[in-house]
């Protein structure tokens, strides 16, 4: 049978383990949110038909550190003007590249974009790229698939994205549930 000194003993390093187990969840949690994904919801049409408004996603912060972007991808980053608030767009065009859009259309290189097969509509508003957008070595043009009703690269507020400026790829529709799963960026 226990005394009561070392029952109070058992009780503390009990107490303690259990701390340290908290403690050790908590900063996995901050690490994994810091810099390995993070769970952000879509708000709004601008990525429709592949996003809808109230879409859970998980975003993969750490795949970017390791390889460039790609064409297609689809990338949040945060809204220059407001804290915590993020954009979800897609990359249609990458480092070197000159983007127009014409006639309604997105030319990469003087060429009309024809594997794009996520933006259908004829563009209304060609906005900054009615003109040649010359893309500098870190320089990402990102359109939404919902073309008349996006703010993105086109709108000066948004303009063309740094590598820094994204914080991710979106990677997996958590909810809802019906249509979990991997997200398609090719």
């Amino acid at each position: 049978m226990l005394d009561n000194k070392e029952e109070k003993k058992s009780t503390g390093r009990s107490l303690i383990g259990w701390l340290l187990y908290l403690l050790v969840i908590i900063g996995l949690a901050y690490l994994i949110v810091t810099f390995v994904g993070q769970r952000t919801k879509v708000s709004g049409p601008s990525m429709q038909n592949t996003l809808h408004n109230g879409d859970n996603l998980i975003v993969d912060k750490l795949s970017y550190r390791f390889h460039d972007p790609e064409r297609y991808d689809i990338i949040v980053f945060p809204i220059k003007f407001e804290e915590n608030t993020f954009y979800i767009k897609r990359i249609i065009g990458l480092p070197g590249e000159t983007v127009q859009v014409k006639d309604g259309y997105t030319y990469i290189n003087g060429k009309k974009l024809t594997s794009d097969i996520y933006g259908k509509e004829v563009m209304d508003e060609p906005g900054i790229a009615e003109e040649p957008v010359k893309l500098g070595k870190d320089e990402y043009f990102v359109l939404g698939d919902n073309r008349n009703d996006s703010t993105d690269s086109r709108d000066p507020d948004v303009g063309v994205l740094k590598k820094r400026d994204l914080m991710g790829k979106a990677w997996l529709r958590i909810y809802p549930f019906n249509k979990f799963g991997l997200l398609r960026h090719k």
